[in-house]
């Protein structure tokens, strides 16, 4: 039930099903929150596969000069209706962001200098999310590493595992690798690797992951994120 088959789209889950001691059902609640890849891949028959699941609200986590239709997209249009809202977690003009993460931007091991070197950018993007109407699709370029930071905040702040967290990231590692590269500005390394290749680096990255979603309030603070604003993403997933 995770795995969103979206015509177009690949690398789309909802984070509904996660084990969470903090949900009355004991999981997040499906129908809550998405993450995928940038949303221009979809077709009109993915986004009526996406109204059907209950897209209400898009988070877009990319710099403005990523958005927009490229030329091998498929020619189709969002429904009106849905909100849209920019909120990059990277400015990729910053000195010392260049200097520290552009050379593991494809590696979880920068998100924990993206959340000290520009905070307050990450926590825009979340109240983004905690105050856009449920049915909420979170996406970057891949669906990988900048939603993949964001999604390891929001479930380890709704009380899912690391494990956990850990798996659903290998999933979208997995998902992407091999495929064409997806824009931004550094050589996305995994676009060539093999099946073999992403299993022997995930045994080196697992580690980032767990220390990032290993103490959640004490990355909320650090973010700046204020108690309503946790509160009301939790809220998203769990209640």
């Amino acid at each position: 039930m995770r795995e969103l088959t979206w015509d177009g789209f690949r690398n789309a889950r909802d984070l509904g099903g996660m084990s969470t001691p903090l949900a009355p059902g004991g999981t997040t609640l499906h129908r809550r929150i998405a993450r995928g890849p940038r949303r221009e891949s979809l077709t009109e028959a993915g986004w009526r596969d996406a109204a059907g699941w209950g897209l209400r609200s898009i988070v877009d986590l990319r710099c403005a000069y990523e958005t927009g239709a490229r030329e091998t997209d498929p020619v189709a249009r969002s429904p009106r209706e849905l909100s849209i809202t920019l909120a990059p977690t990277e400015d990729q003009n910053d000195p010392e962001f260049r200097e520290v993460c552009f050379p593991i931007l494809d590696s979880p091991e920068y998100w924990r200098h993206n959340v000290r070197i520009l905070p307050a950018l990450v926590r825009v993007a979340l109240e983004a999310i905690a105050w856009s109407e449920p049915g909420v699709l979170v996406h970057c370029s891949a669906g990988r590493d900048r939603t993949g930071m964001i999604t390891a905040i929001l479930l380890a702040n709704a009380g899912v595992s690391a494990s956990d967290i850990v798996a659903d990231y290998e999933v979208s590692v997995r998902a992407m690798a091999g495929t064409a590269a997806h824009g931004g500005p550094t050589h996305d390394r995994q676009a060539s690797w093999s099946s073999s290749e992403v299993s022997d680096w995930l045994a080196e990255v697992r580690s980032h992951v767990r220390a990032f979603v290993g103490a959640p309030d004490a990355l909320m603070d650090a973010i700046g994120v204020g108690s309503e604003t946790k509160q009301a993403l939790r809220a998203l997933l769990i209640e």
